[in-house]
């Protein structure tokens, strides 16, 4: 039965962590939730408010709070513990002044849905009497690790040359997150994520942006542990089950893409022929990697679409850009999802980061793995040898994947033997991850007993 237009069956405040890797899984969550009857509030900083405009007109609405620098966010801050230590007090302090002013607007909120990084929001709720949800948009895998920290069981810094953990493979050292397995190159951001578990025994549920089916054996476990359910992959519905009308963008963009002249070349290629290299928002490329990335690009004679930020472009070899003109496209930004939806695309480099990860899933896009920092190890490890859909490229001594080695990934995938399981494997990966948001399907069952619990409390 629809729902007659704003009435709604519960509300629930979602507080996203501010950097658009993480806004995005959460503003897709609430959309499924609107979608099933529930009033959504979106809560972000004010800075990143100003820094980001709505892909698309939405009836979510937006909130903000504040994380003490309202005029530089994150960057203003003297270190990321400054930053981090201000968000948790001021942003305690303005959220408790949220809560009560959406309280007397005659729809108080009943449930906050909050980024795992941001543990405080808990606080805040059980001190208003209110439900509390955590969110964690890295995978099962990945967060069953940092768990182990947390709990010291996985003692920092490694020592051990195999380590074994309920529900996963043997790992070494080197398929740890960088945080863990570089331990001390990030101090402030390891804590960060550990601190994920203070008090997540207090959370009503715990939610992972994952789909049940990819990593059954892990979510099993740590179900026992916590009231665990996934609810992803976290992907506008127009590209999975298509049952929300109109949910084609992915929530906010801070760079404006240049999907035009991609469109255009993906057009004119054949199924399958064209590799999409992207290295995300966030992390930069050495000049010698990119430099091995271009050479291999070239080398293997395939048709390319690789994004390079702006900041990034002077590190390209002279004249790349030009020379390749007739094989490839360089642009600055695209809609990864429109691209990873094309079937022009027949292999994805790329760094490995978790969303990156679950769309190329999603699609059934081969992956080439160029890992550089945080969980991008594990999850290029569960790529290659869990669920055998991709290939990640081994460094030389000095970690830089060279050229020879980038063009044989790319060969592999694109024309070898292997590449034709590799294939069978992703398009497999692709049924399971639209089944599972499809009405019936693990994800979508999870989603509607929340809200069915949400609408009794």
């Amino acid at each position: 039965m629809e729902l007659e237009k704003n009435v709604y069956r519960a509300h629930c405040l979602v507080l996203t962590y501010p950097a658009q890797g993480r806004i995005n899984p959460l503003l897709e969550f609430s959309k499924r939730l609107e979608h099933k009857g529930v009033k959504v509030t979106v809560v972000t900083t004010h800075f990143i408010s100003k820094t980001i405009h709505k892909a698309e007109a939405t009836s979510i609405a937006l909130e903000t709070i504040s994380d003490g620098y309202n005029d530089g966010g994150r960057a203003k801050a003297e270190s990321i513990h400054a930053y981090l230590d201000s968000f948790r007090r001021v942003g305690s302090q303005t959220l408790a002044e949220l809560l009560e002013k959406l309280s007397n607007s005659g729809c108080p909120v009943d449930c906050i849905v909050y980024d795992a990084f941001l543990p405080w929001a808990l606080d805040v709720a059980k001190k208003f009497g209110l439900l509390g949800a955590a969110i964690f948009t890295q995978s099962c895998a990945v967060d069953n690790i940092y768990y182990h920290v947390h709990k010291g069981v996985l003692k920092v810094p490694l020592s051990e040359a195999e380590i074994l953990l309920p529900g996963s493979p043997a790992l070494g050292p080197q398929d740890m997150p960088s945080f863990v397995y570089d331990f001390g190159s990030y101090p402030a951001v390891l804590d960060l994520i550990v601190d994920q578990f203070s008090n997540i025994d207090k959370a009503d549920w715990v939610f992972v942006n994952t789909f049940y089916e990819l990593e059954q054996k892990v979510v099993d476990w740590m179900a026992k542990i916590w009231p665990l359910r996934t609810i992803g992959p976290t992907i506008p519905s127009m590209f999975l089950d298509k049952r929300l009308e109109d949910d084609k963008n992915y929530g906010f963009d801070i760079f404006k893409p240049n999907t035009d002249a991609c469109m255009k070349l993906l057009n004119g290629q054949p199924k399958g022929s064209v590799v999409y290299v992207s290295f995300g928002s966030v992390a930069p490329i050495e000049v010698e990697q990119m430099e091995e990335i271009a050479w291999g690009l070239r080398m293997s004679n395939r048709c390319f679409l690789w994004v390079v930020r702006e900041s990034e472009e002077v590190k390209l070899p002279k004249n790349f850009v030009e020379e390749t003109s007739k094989k490839g496209l360089v642009v600055r930004w695209c809609s990864q999802l429109e691209v990873l939806a094309h079937e022009a695309v027949g292999c994805f480099v790329t760094h490995c980061g978790w969303n990156s990860t679950l769309e190329a899933l999603s699609f059934g896009v081969p992956m080439v793995g160029v890992p550089y920092w945080s969980d991008q190890n594990t999850n290029a490890k569960y790529i290659m040898d869990v669920w055998k859909m991709g290939l990640k490229a081994p460094t030389d001594e000095e970690g830089i994947v060279r050229r020879e080695i980038a063009e044989h990934c790319i060969r592999e995938i694109m024309e070898g033997d292997k590449g034709k399981e590799i294939k069978k494997n992703a398009f497999k990966w692709r049924k399971l991850a639209r089944e599972a948001v499809d009405e019936g399907g693990t994800s979508d069952k999870n989603i509607e007993e929340f809200v069915a619990k949400l609408v009794q409390s």
